[in-house]
């Protein structure tokens, strides 16, 4: 499958779900084929493609060429870009004004955009007329790699983030690459972060594959971009048929994260500090705290810290936005993630890159004294 006027044919990646299994497809100029490719799987007589103000005047022109072309019935909501969009008063507005419009059990929401669009757009899907097919197509190299498979869907509280949401899993998704060209250099390096996530807990070939060609996948090379993102959404494919509903396995794929999601409530999940950022700190702090704990050598928490650098990602939080870290209000919103399992924090840590594991009783001693001395740096 080689969409118009591009040389690299698409990726095919299933999701194994049985009779929920879906397909990723990874390639060049596959927005232009999404009515298409959406056609040949699910009965679509109408669509309505969510996206934000961002993603519409860049992208949406050429999504809805393709579902013209397919001759799908559609219409184009755009709700405000940013982070703010995931939670309770967007996501009521984005439920009232598709029932306005008279939804039904036969449409397909078509989320057109990153992982904030992926998201409410997904659990809208869920939870209209008990549940309606949706679509993914991620625009982001973060969303491509990561937040648009495997069908965790939320919106955030004032307690923390992603709280409120479900399990609910994708007809398609959709990863053009020619999408990543639209990127300011700082979302695409938020997104290689989790590309590097994927090396780092499970296959250390990879890791080292992105360490020589990290300058290839964010300068725009199509090859390093598709093996790039088909080899990280290959590994979560695979734990999420084990393990949809992260009752074990699928929790791997929270490496970095118990640390980011308290470093991104404390700065109000705007952009001081971007989803990615949060996560390269978290994974370096990840690393340290294994080194602290003889699990991991020094040294590979070293080259974990080396290679974010390398590329412009953040390794330690940058200063606080009202002055000063304050650690044990770190240690409380870590608290009240919602990977928390009988009180204790979950967090992955790892033996060696490649190699992590899910650790329920990490003394929290211990985690104050990695975020002391990153705070410190």
């Amino acid at each position: 499958m080689t969409p118009h006027g591009h040389s690299e044919p698409a990726e095919k990646i299933t999701v194994d779900l049985g009779e929920r299994s879906y397909d990723i497809l990874i390639g060049p100029g596959l927005i232009d084929e999404a009515g298409a490719l959406m056609a040949s799987r699910i009965a679509t007589p109408r669509a309505y493609i969510i996206t934000d103000t961002n993603v519409a005047p860049l992208l949406g022109d050429r999504l809805a060429a393709s579902l013209d072309a397919a001759g799908t019935d559609h219409e184009t909501i755009v709700l405000p870009a940013g982070e703010a969009t995931k939670s309770f008063g967007p996501f009521e507005n984005l439920l009232d004004s598709l029932l306005q419009r008279g939804v039904e059990r036969t449409t397909t929401l078509v989320a057109l955009g990153g992982g904030v669009i992926g998201d409410i757009t997904g659990f809208a899907a869920s939870t209209l007329l008990r549940g309606i097919n949706y679509v993914q197509v991620p625009t982001t190299l973060l969303a491509q790699v990561d937040s648009s498979v495997g069908g965790k869907t939320a919106i955030n509280a004032r307690h923390g983030k992603n709280l409120i949401g479900a399990f609910y899993q994708p007809r398609l998704v959709l990863a053009d690459t020619t999408a990543l060209d639209t990127l300011p250099r700082r979302e695409l390096l938020a997104g290689y972060a989790e590309t590097v996530k994927y090396g780092l807990l499970g296959d250390a070939e990879f890791y080292a594959w992105l360490e020589a060609n990290s300058a290839a996948v964010l300068s725009g090379d199509e090859r390093a971009r598709i093996h790039a993102v088909a080899r990280s959404c290959q590994m979560k494919a695979a734990i999420v048929a084990e393990d949809e509903r992260e009752q074990d396995r699928r929790a791997l794929l929270n490496l970095g994260h118990t640390f980011a999601h308290a470093l991104e409530a404390e700065t109000g999940f705007g952009d001081l500090l971007l989803h990615g950022e949060a996560v390269a700190i978290g994974m370096a702090l990840a690393f340290e705290l294994s080194a602290l704990l003889n699990l991991c050598p020094p040294d590979g928490a070293a080259r974990v810290r080396r290679h974010l650098q390398a590329v412009g990602l953040p390794t330690i939080p940058p200063a606080h936005p009202k002055g000063q870290w304050d650690i044990q209000r770190l240690i409380a919103l870590i608290g009240v993630d919602k990977k928390v399992a009988h009180g204790r924090p979950v967090f992955v840590l790892a033996n060696a890159i490649g190699d992590a594991f899910i650790a329920r009783d990490v003394d929290m001693g211990d985690v104050e004294a990695v975020l002391g001395q990153a705070i410190a740096a």
